[in-house]
C-alpha cells in the first residue's frame, strides 16, 4: 500500500480569548496518492481550520500531522513555509491573483519565490499547463482583465506550478457563477486524475462533494465519513 501523502492523529485546535473555544476535537484522517477528498459540513463547524492546519499554515494545540512521512511538529517555521511551497498547492474562495502581473507571471510567482527567477522549463511548463485550461490566449493578459472563471483557473494552474503532491481548495467555487463554478471544479479533477495529485476540497455544494472520490463530514469539530 502506498504511503499516504498527509496523516493527521487526534488534532485539537482551541482558540484562546476571554474564554477558551475547541474548534477541533480529536480529528483524525488519511489521504492518500491521488484521492480526491471533499469535506463537508456547517459555517463554523472547523472546515478551514483543519484544512489550515492540513496545509502547515496554523499550527494544532495538540496531535500531530505528517507530510510524506514528515511530521510537521518536527519542522521550524522556515522548514515548513518551504514545505509549503514544494509540496502543497493552495486554492481559495477569491483567486489572490496579484494585478500588477500577467496571468503567467502570477502562475509562475510560487517558482519565483522558491527559486528567484523561473527557468525556461517552467515557463514553458506553466505555458502548457494555461494551455490545457483555455487560457493561452490570456497569457499576458492582467488579472483585472479576466473573468472570474479566468480569474480562478488561472489561480488553480499557480496551485500546481510547483508539482505539488498536496492541493488544498478551499471553497474554489463558492464566488463563481454555476457554469465557471463548474467549470473550474472539472479543471481540479482533471488534473488530479492526469497528474496523480491528491486534493482535498471543502465545499458547501453537495452535488460537486458527491463526484469526490470520498466525502468526509465535520460537525461540531468531530469528523465522520459521509
Amino acid at each position: 500500500m502506498a504511503e499516504p501523502i498527509v496523516e493527521a492523529r487526534e488534532i485539537r485546535k482551541t482558540y484562546f480569548g476571554a474564554e477558551p473555544v475547541e474548534v477541533l476535537h480529536g480529528v483524525s484522517l488519511t489521504i492518500c496518492p491521488g484521492e480526491f477528498t471533499a469535506v463537508v459540513g456547517q459555517s463554523g463547524s472547523g472546515k478551514s481550520t483543519l484544512l489550515n492546519i492540513l496545509g502547515a499554515l496554523d499550527r494544532p494545540t495538540s496531535g500531530s500531522v505528517a507530510l510524506e512521512g514528515r511530521p510537521y511538529q518536527e519542522l521550524s517555521d522556515n522548514a515548513l513555509a518551504d514545505l509549503r511551497n514544494c509540496k502543497i498547492g493552495f486554492i481559495f474562495q477569491y483567486h489572490y491573483l496579484l494585478d500588477e502581473f500577467t496571468c503567467l507571471e502570477n502562475v509562475l510567482m510560487p517558482l519565483t519565490i522558491r527559486k528567484g527567477a523561473p527557468g525556461p522549463e517552467d515557463v514553458a511548463r506553466a505555458t502548457e499547463l494555461l494551455r490545457r485550461v483555455g487560457l493561452d490566449h490570456r497569457l499576458r493578459n492582467r488579472p483585472p482583465a479576466l473573468s472570474g472563471g479566468e480569474q480562478q483557473r488561472t489561480a488553480v494552474v499557480r496551485a500546481l506550478a510547483n508539482e505539488p503532491r498536496l492541493v488544498l481548495a478551499n471553497e474554489p467555487t463558492e464566488n463563481l457563477d454555476s457554469i465557471s463554478g463548474r467549470q473550474v471544479f472539472e479543471l481540479m479533477r482533471s488534473m488530479n486524475r492526469d497528474l496523480g495529485i491528491a486534493f482535498i476540497m471543502v465545499t458547501h455544494d453537495d452535488r460537486l462533494a458527491a463526484e469526490a472520490d470520498r466525502i468526509l463530514r465535520i460537525q461540531d469539530g468531530c469528523l465522520s465519513a459521509g
